[in-house]
């Protein structure tokens, strides 16, 4: 089976828990817009900020122009929320995890892709709408189908994958059950 396609199945249970989670939210909403940003940030910037110190500029050729934490933080400056305190970031000790850390993070690109035409006309949506390089998902799932390719990396991807799914979950779970 190639990484993307164990990928996928894999993490399937998480990627729907945290799809139901957030399909609470009416981004048309403002308050439920920022909830939606500041769980997003809750999360989204400690697993960046881990790939980075993990050295996922290493491993994955064009992560600096994958980054969109900065985006996610304009837009909460923009409507006037202070940073939450972050989840605990997943720890990424090799490019196996890097990589499945990554394929969450731009999967939630393609997700946000979605969810922008739901969010009201006048909010900031830098994070929603952030530039995607040229082909980048499919040109990031080939990546995993020729970096990925023993049992051991494809199962390192998706334990990582799981915890970066986790970590998401439980940044919804705290601004979106409180």
């Amino acid at each position: 089976m190639k990484a993307r396609a164990a990928l996928r199945a894999a993490t399937a249970a998480e990627h729907d828990r945290v799809d139901a989670l957030f399909s609470r939210l009416d981004l048309a909403r403002r308050d439920d817009y920022r909830l939606f940003l500041l769980a997003q940030a809750a999360a989204f910037l400690p697993v960046e900020a881990a790939l980075d110190k993990a050295g996922a500029q290493a491993v994955v050729f064009d992560w600096v122009e994958r980054r969109r934490g900065h985006l996610l933080v304009q837009d909460l400056e923009a409507l006037g929320g202070a940073l939450p305190a972050p989840e605990p970031a997943p720890a990424y000790t090799d490019a196996a995890a890097i990589w499945g850390a990554v394929y969450v993070l731009e999967g939630s690109r393609l997700g946000g892709a979605m969810l922008r035409g739901g969010v009201a006309a006048d909010a900031p949506l830098a994070f929603l709408t952030a530039p995607q390089p040229r082909g980048g998902w499919r040109k990031l799932l080939e990546l995993l189908d020729d970096r990925l390719y023993e049992t051991a990396t494809i199962d390192a991807a998706i334990g990582a994958a799981r915890r970066t799914f986790c970590c998401f979950e439980a940044g919804g779970l705290r601004f979106l059950e409180s």
